[in-house]
């Protein structure tokens, strides 16, 4: 992994550009046996012919059997030890959005879902509602109030929101509501230090004034929490690596990851071809960029193969040629992890990964796919290595030692 004490030490001066691709959930797993991936299924002459060009592998987000949540992912890709450097998903979604946390503020990222007549959960997601009906209800959710605390309840998008807590002796170390599945109740938040107790019991009552507020609401009649925190401190990007960093992400949670490592958030719009025009705007700027796409996972986690299959068709079709246009030093395209719509979910399965650049090993790998990538150069490997990997190959790491 990145040891950030050697990459301050050894990180010098350049003009050379990295480029990490993240496309979300990119790995997936063939809906029958024998057959093909959603990468494998994809036609990708572009990832084909870069993969042709790169040293591949398949990176271990977490550590091997250890199923991902979208921030430690990213963490990891950016270097950072994701067992180390604990995030809530409520501080990402609040930094995302541009909410100005305090350091004693405990934020919960929310979705907006549906119950049944006994209360069980039909629909974590609400049936994805618009950001416009989520931002109604978040205005009615205003109305809660806590005993000796001020609420802040914020649209995200769609049918997320950031539920913040200010107020003397808060705590983070708190449990999550969202039971990960339908069928079942939600959960009540616990405390996992003693001294959360306080904190959990304060956001269990909010959430019992929530439901009642909601009851009449259809189809978002309750919520559903989910890394409830406070905001840790992290050595930033320019510290330990010595780099410019933007990020282009769409999605207030990766905006959050991004801003809490020290990239700047380079406003954008909600297309692939929006993000590149962004990148090339701010092309001059920067030393790193983090491009990012979503609509994988969205595919993968609605368990629709085929439209998975589809945004991979796009990617390779205009994102790929247009960074490889721009020639970055370092071409990196990656997944944070892997949502197969098999499963219809993250899961714990490495991700098919490359890196370009002109000081790279080509392997003899391809085809960018999950089967080609597993006998590629980088073998299997964490993916808290990816960063030093790319300085290397950017020539922004000077020798150790004598």
């Amino acid at each position: 992994m990145a040891n950030f004490d050697l990459m301050k030490e050894l990180h010098v001066a350049g003009q050379s550009k990295i480029v990490m691709v993240v496309i979300d959930g990119l790995g997936g797993l063939p809906m029958e046996p024998g057959g093909p991936t959603e990468l494998e299924a994809a036609r990708t002459p572009n990832l084909d012919s870069l993969a042709a060009e790169s040293t591949c592998g398949l990176s271990v987000p977490i550590a091997p059997g250890v199923t991902p949540g979208s921030g430690p992912a990213h963490l990891a890709l950016f270097g950072y030890d994701p067992l180390r450097y604990e995030i809530g998903r409520g501080v990402l979604e609040a930094c995302g959005i541009g909410f100005p946390l305090g350091p004693d503020d405990v934020a919960a990222r929310g979705n907006f879902c549906t119950v049944d007549e006994n209360g069980l959960v039909a629909d974590r997601r609400a049936g994805r509602i618009p950001t416009e009906k989520g931002a109604e209800l978040c205005q009615l959710l205003r109305a809660i109030q806590l005993p000796g605390l001020e609420t802040f309840v914020e649209p995200v998008m769609d049918y997320r929101f950031v539920l913040v807590l200010r107020g003397e002796g808060l705590s983070g170390g708190l449990s999550e509501t969202d039971p990960q599945q339908v069928g079942v109740l939600p959960r009540t938040v616990e405390a996992l230090l003693p001294e959360a107790q306080r904190t959990a019991e304060l956001l269990n009552q909010w959430i019992a004034q929530a439901r009642e507020m909601l009851a009449d609401q259809h189809p978002a009649n309750m919520v559903l929490l989910r890394g409830p925190d406070k905001t840790p401190l992290l050595p930033s990007m320019a510290e330990v690596y010595g780099l410019r960093a933007g990020a282009i992400a769409t999605y207030p949670m990766y905006r959050g990851v991004a801003k809490l490592v020290g990239m700047d958030i380079l406003e954008t719009g909600e297309t692939l071809e929006e993000e590149l025009e962004t990148l090339k705007n701010h092309w001059a700027e920067y030393d790193f960029f983090f491009f990012h796409v979503k609509k994988t996972d969205s595919a993968g986690e609605d368990g629709d193969f085929a439209r998975k299959v589809s945004v991979i068709e796009h990617v390779d079709e205009a994102v790929v040629p247009a960074i490889t246009s721009l020639e970055p030093a370092v071409f990196i395209v990656t997944g944070d992890h892997s949502t197969p719509a098999l499963l219809k979910s993250h899961s714990w399965h490495p991700v098919p990964t490359l890196l370009h650049s002109r000081h790279c090993r080509p392997d003899g790998v391809r085809a960018f796919g999950e089967r080609a990538c597993m006998g590629g150069g980088l073998g299997v490997f964490p993916a808290t290595d990816l960063m030093p990997l790319a300085m290397a190959n950017a020539l922004r790491l000077t020798k150790f030692g004598a």
